[in-house]
């Protein structure tokens, strides 16, 4: 008890150092985000949406918005399909980077979050989870887990399905959620570590790859 207790201690006192440097180093790009995405439509610059959070409580994750405003962002298809066509311009550019996230290091601070942990989802899609799958909702979410590596390019994958959403149900996410239970299962300081270079490593490699395509 008293080592697990220790252990989450050593784990949120970590997230709130990474997200307060993060956010003390991007402050200023966040800023020209959000003005662009601001300016591109006259529209928010941010998306919030329901997600379930630590022991199934519903939160709302910020992102700055990368495709039109939908009437309601909880409702509808809740996956991205290829080249999806709601995407804009300036969307199109934060995701290749990633940078769509950064407003997620206010949900870390807040506690809704974790730097490492099994990304949130949707209450739409928790709905479908196992009773063995829910084990994931034990612990907070995270901004990258070993899933978020793995399936970084899910959404070409799901363009070649004929039904993305059933794909995604019945394949995606049980294989997404099989790793991450894996990654519960031998979570420490350590892995998170490993995983959150792995995730600053892959961003950096996927971006200079684009370049000289």
């Amino acid at each position: 008890m008293l080592r697990e207790f220790l252990d989450s201690l050593a784990k949120r006192s970590m997230d709130i150092a990474l997200a307060s440097t993060g956010i003390a180093v991007t402050w200023p790009a966040m800023v020209a985000i959000a003005s662009a995405i601001a300016l591109e439509d006259k529209q928010s610059a941010f998306f919030v949406q329901q997600r379930v959070g630590k022991d199934g409580e519903p939160f709302s994750l910020i992102k700055f918005r990368t495709m039109t405003n939908r009437p309601n962002p909880n409702e509808g298809i809740q996956i991205t399909v290829g080249d999806d066509p709601r995407i804009t311009k300036i969307g199109k550019l934060l995701r290749n980077a990633r940078l769509d996230e950064l407003p997620q290091l206010f949900n870390i601070l807040r506690g809704d979050m974790s730097v490492v942990g099994p990304r949130p989802e949707v209450p739409h899609y928790v709905a479908h989870y196992t009773q063995e799958q829910m084990k994931v909702l034990s612990v907070r979410p995270g901004l990258t887990d070993p899933a978020t590596l793995a399936y970084r390019h899910e959404a070409q994958r799901l363009a070649q399905s004929s039904d993305p959403e059933t794909t995604y149900i019945n394949e995606i996410m049980p294989e997404k959620l099989a790793m991450n239970l894996e990654y519960l299962s031998q979570r420490n300081t350590l892995t998170d570590i490993t995983i959150f270079a792995k995730t600053i490593l892959t961003v950096v490699g996927d971006r200079l790859e684009s370049k000289t395509i």
